[in-house]
């Protein structure tokens, strides 16, 4: 059995509006003890990300503490909105989840950033058969791959967890059989089956 837990990243800077950069707030500093703390437990063997900083410095205290490296995978990084910063998200967010293959101009659409997240899944479920992994990520790319695993998770559970940095989506796979996919709140410990 491999076992993946993804972590969507603590809160960020929303002053800095470059994906690659953006920082952690002080608050989402402080956070990244919520995510540390969740995973001391699990005999992790390996600690992946997205390239993106917010991702690597959510999971950077639990590897430095467990003694790992962070391991960075482009595949895993967050959907791409557009070149500029949008006002309306909400909307945005709504159109997308209603069509996977609306994007703006500069932007991925949300069926692009799922074929893109599944081939990430299956590296490492082929890279790390059996293991137990922390994957550093974001709530729309780890979104889309909660869907195309549990179809039933579309846009109010994206809604739902929108504010919720970080969060824990459990993973168990048996081969490339996803046979459970567990959603954690990381600040009040809440987990439930997603199914």
């Amino acid at each position: 059995m491999t076992e993946l837990y993804f972590i969507r990243h603590c809160e960020p800077n929303y002053e800095n509006h470059d994906d690659l950069t953006r920082e952690l707030s002080p608050k989402g500093q402080a956070d990244t003890g919520l995510v540390a703390g969740y995973l001391r437990d699990k005999n992790i063997s390996a600690v992946l990300s997205s390239p993106f900083k917010r991702a690597v410095d959510t999971v950077a205290p639990f590897a430095r503490e467990a003694g790992l490296p962070v391991i960075t995978m482009e595949d895993l990084r967050e959907r791409r909105i557009d070149s500029g910063w949008i006002e309306d998200f909400e909307g945005f967010a709504r159109r997308q989840w209603a069509d996977f293959s609306y994007k703006l101009s500069d932007g991925d659409a949300l069926g692009e950033v799922q074929a893109r997240m599944e081939a990430a899944l299956e590296k490492i479920l082929t890279d790390y058969e059996d293991g137990r992994v922390a994957i550093g990520s974001h709530g729309t790319a780890l979104s889309v791959l909660v869907h195309s695993l549990r179809p039933g998770f579309g846009y109010e559970g994206f809604s739902r967890i929108r504010g919720l940095m970080p969060w824990a989506v459990h993973f168990t796979f048996l081969g490339m059989d996803c046979i459970r996919v567990e959603e954690t709140d990381l600040f009040t410990r809440e987990a439930r089956e997603i199914l």
